[in-house]
């Protein structure tokens, strides 16, 4: 910022950041340590309610002047077009209040790099946006918006050492001089620098404040990236190309439009936000951290495809040069860019890839012919598509990362916590998710892993069994990045499928998905068959972590696993009954009401369920997360597996140990704390608080009347992670941390787990209307199924039609 006063004769100019830059005012450095590093950040404050954030200068530099920066991302709910828009929009209020008029010159610079060394690899190109060139892979654009009170001047190219048409310190200089660069700017040609600069533009936007009057500024900010590159070559276009298209102007249409809508969209953002933050009945730390949780969402690794086909570069195939392909993509040419168009003044960066060879046949879910040509082994393919293959309900495939420590698509057995975000916001992309998930259920990939654990070999995804993760290099195509266990031996992800499609079916009352994904939960059921060792209807654990708590060891009957099956088989007969499939219903239900006697007499212990029904030390400790299904079940409307006083005295329980008992409940809910007392140490999981689980825990004391015990339990999430005397943690929520606050894994996805808590405050009309009688006893069991409970029934369903009233299905429409 530059400020100039009484003529010039009184002129303030900083960086508006605090501290001083590394090198700061070294002899001849020309570089950005050459600039006025002015804030101390002693007046200076930062607050966010995301998508919104404010950052408030407050007499600095200028005593006489306040400076506020609004910072505003296009993330609006249930819009599919506007929050897939990468933009960002910068407002700053300048507010005079001196006695005499200022003249105010913001500066937004931009460096020409995507990160790393990239800016020192030479053949950057800085010219106007004004002639068209081939499809870039990468644009930026940085703009201010021209008013009648605001002046823009651009500067197309600038350095950071000597050698350049015009330095940093140079341009620098003349911004406190003038406060402007020329006009004639806007017509300047291109300018390429000698390889090892690093290049850079600038934009100004120049005002008169009056004595006690104030302007507003506004800037921003776009990245066009339309392609997103898998390592083993699988190309996808990302979702706002169906709107922008792919050319280089798609980052000046971006940052016009961000100019031009950023007030609809603040309008938008508030219209969903303040129902909540008016709400006198909830906690004001529970209304910031309940926003500021979802920042993952967009950091989390995010991408989002137009679901339409890939394109795929046989350079990057199994069996070629991985090393050379990523020279030659480093090895990019960049374009910094700047102009001026309907009062609107843009500067952005190109960079440039190389070609991608596009295969015209290869379908949005690949074939089984393509699939094996690419991959070189079998992998039988299911028959029908899961993804809309047109219309308003195809808002394409997303994946977000279980953490930027574990690099792994869309985990599942995590996104079952983080879910409720997606399912209460975008809907429309939670059910793209889960018919990802169905489609894979009945899908193979029979190439040889090697599990870690235990040395083992054994095939990567296994029919029927719910993957681990939508992989890494080749997501969708290639699953199960992790190999730590193996995880079709798990116990938890087939249940935790089952539960989530059945709430998002009932959230939602889309028939289309149900009958969609139906297959697929028959199949994931009948799965878990194998795991039921003595045929008492209850799934039994095998003496290893076989579930997402991977380091803890189970044996037997298990409180989570056991709890999540109960759950699945209750929403399962339920769907089977709404979709007509009664024979699977009955099934379901016969091995329901068996279970259920035998999981609370193996577990229940007069005041909560056992860990396990094994004889380890920790058999009798208490897992905060215990009634993980018992939550599924009541967030979907469906009826409590247990007597409502079980499962009153199992929170109070967890309440008083697992939560009290940790530094006075300020740190969360620990995952594991022994009947006396003590903390369980049996392995680092136990001992360990997860944000996410605390937040599902809370819920769960929500859905069952227990408010105060709730609140106070997530609240030490917060005091932990979020508030000036936590650990500082806010915007990167690890996954958990020890009760000393040693974190692991940063920037997780299971802390959105806190939108559950907001399902449980306010649960859709669907949910709120559900029949309240118990839906089990609404399915007949026949003599017959009774005579041969694992009798395969037909699960083939007509995908077209609207109910099944003609055929032998009779589903509730």
């Amino acid at each position: 910022i530059f400020i100039s006063r009484d003529g010039g004769n009184r002129k303030y100019s900083s960086v508006l950041a605090p501290g001083h830059h590394e090198g700061l005012k070294k002899s001849g450095d020309q570089g950005i340590s050459s600039w006025d590093w002015n804030l101390s950040g002693q007046h200076s404050t930062y607050h966010a309610l995301f998508p919104r954030a404010w950052t408030v200068y407050d007499g600095e530099p200028d005593p006489d002047l306040k400076i506020s920066c609004r910072q505003i991302s296009p993330f609006i709910p249930h819009n599919y077009r506007d929050s897939s828009l990468p933009a960002s929009v910068f407002v700053y209020t300048l507010v005079n209040t001196g006695r005499d008029r200022a003249k105010v010159s913001l500066l937004l610079t931009w460096a020409n790099s995507i990160g790393g060394v990239s800016h020192h690899s030479g053949g950057h190109i800085n010219e106007p946006f004004m002639t068209a060139k081939d499809n870039p892979p990468v644009t930026f654009a940085i703009a201010a918006c021209e008013t009648q009170n605001v002046n823009v001047t651009v500067l197309p190219v600038f350095g950071l050492s000597d050698g350049n048409c015009v330095t940093a310190r140079e341009m620098w200089g003349t911004m406190v001089q003038g406060g402007q660069f020329e006009r004639g700017n806007f017509d300047a040609g291109p300018s390429m620098p000698s390889s090892g600069d690093t290049i850079c533009a600038a934009v100004s936007a120049s005002t008169w404040v009056e004595a006690h009057g104030r302007c507003t500024v506004a800037f921003a900010l776009a990245w066009s990236s339309p392609k997103v590159k898998f390592q083993k070559g699988c190309t996808y276009h990302r979702r706002y190309t169906k709107f922008y298209g792919t050319s280089e102007r798609s980052a000046i249409n971006l940052v016009h439009d961000a100019l031009k809508k950023y007030k609809w969209w603040e309008e938008e953002i508030e219209k969903w936000q303040n129902p909540i933050l008016h709400d006198e009945r909830l906690p004001e730390w529970y209304k910031f951290t309940l926003f500021n949780e979802l920042y993952f969402l967009v950091a989390g690794g995010t991408v989002w495809t137009d679901g339409e086909a890939p394109v795929f570069d046989e350079k990057l195939s199994p069996g070629s040069n991985h090393q050379k392909s990523t020279k030659a993509v480093n090895n990019n040419s960049s374009n910094i860019v700047a102009t001026k168009n309907n009062h609107v003044s843009f500067s952005g960066i190109e960079l440039n890839n190389g070609d991608e060879k596009i295969i015209p046949s290869f379908p949005a879910e690949h074939d089984s012919t393509t699939c094996d040509s690419i991959h070189g082994h079998d992998t039988p393919q299911p028959g029908p598509l899961l993804l809309p293959q047109g219309g308003p309900e195809n808002v394409g495939k997303f994946l977000y990362l279980e953490g930027v420590e574990y690099i792994m698509w869309c985990t599942y057995d995590v996104h079952f916590y983080a879910s409720f975000a997606l399912l209460d916001l975008f809907p429309k992309i939670e059910l793209s998710i889960q018919r990802d998930f169905a489609r894979a259920v009945l899908c193979e990939d029979r190439r040889k892993v090697k599990f870690l654990a235990d040395g083992t070999w054994g095939i990567r995804k296994v029919k029927g069994a719910v993957p681990h993760d939508l992989g890494t290099h080749d997501p969708w195509h290639e699953m199960n990045a992790y190999n730590i266990h193996d995880t079709s031996k798990w116990k938890d992800l087939n249940p935790k499928f089952v539960l989530q499609v059945y709430r998002d079916f009932a959230a939602t009352g889309d028939m289309s998905f149900g009958r969609d994904v139906w297959p697929a939960v028959c199949a994931a059921m009948d799965y878990m068959e194998q795991f039921d060792r003595d045929g008492d209807g209850l799934i039994e654990n095998d003496g290893f972590p076989d579930q997402t708590y991977d380091a803890w060891t189970v044996h037997g009957v298990s409180a989570y696993c056991g709890c999540l099956w109960l759950a699945a088989l209750q929403a399962a007969a339920t769907m089977a009954h709404r979709l007509g499939d009664h024979a699977f219903a009955e099934k379901c239900k016969i091995k329901f009401l068996k279970a259920k006697h035998v999981f609370e007499a193996e577990l229940w212990n007069g005041s909560y369920f056992n860990y396990d029904s094994g004889t380890s030390s920790n058999s009798r400790s208490i897992q905060a997360d215990q009634l993980a299904g018992q939550w599924y079940t009541a967030s979907s409307g469906l009826p409590s597996l247990f007597d409502e006083g079980r499962i009153r005295s199992t929170l109070q329980k967890i309440f008083e140990f697992n939560v009290m008992r940790v530094k006075g409940g300020r740190m969360g809910a620990v995952n594991g704390m022994k009947p006396d007392g003590k903390v369980d140490e049996s392995c680092m999981q136990s001992r360990e608080i997860w944000t996410g689980v605390t937040y599902s825990v809370a819920a769960t004391m929500l859905l069952h009347g227990m408010e105060y015990q709730a609140f106070t339990t997530a609240e030490g999430i917060f005091i932990a992670g979020w508030s000036e005397e936590g650990y500082g943690y806010w915007f990167q929520t690890p996954e958990g941390w020890t009760t000393d606050g040693h974190y692991r894994s940063l920037i997780y996805m299971r802390p959105l787990a806190i939108w559950a808590m907001q399902w449980a405050l306010s649960p859709p009309k669907t949910i709120l209307e559900a029949p309240k009688i118990n839906m089990m006893d609404r399915i007949f069991i026949s003599p017959l199924t009774l005579r041969t409970p694992n009798e395969t029934c037909v699960r083939k369903i007509a995908p077209k039609s609207a109910c099944f009233g003609n055929t032998v299905f009779h589903c509730e429409c």
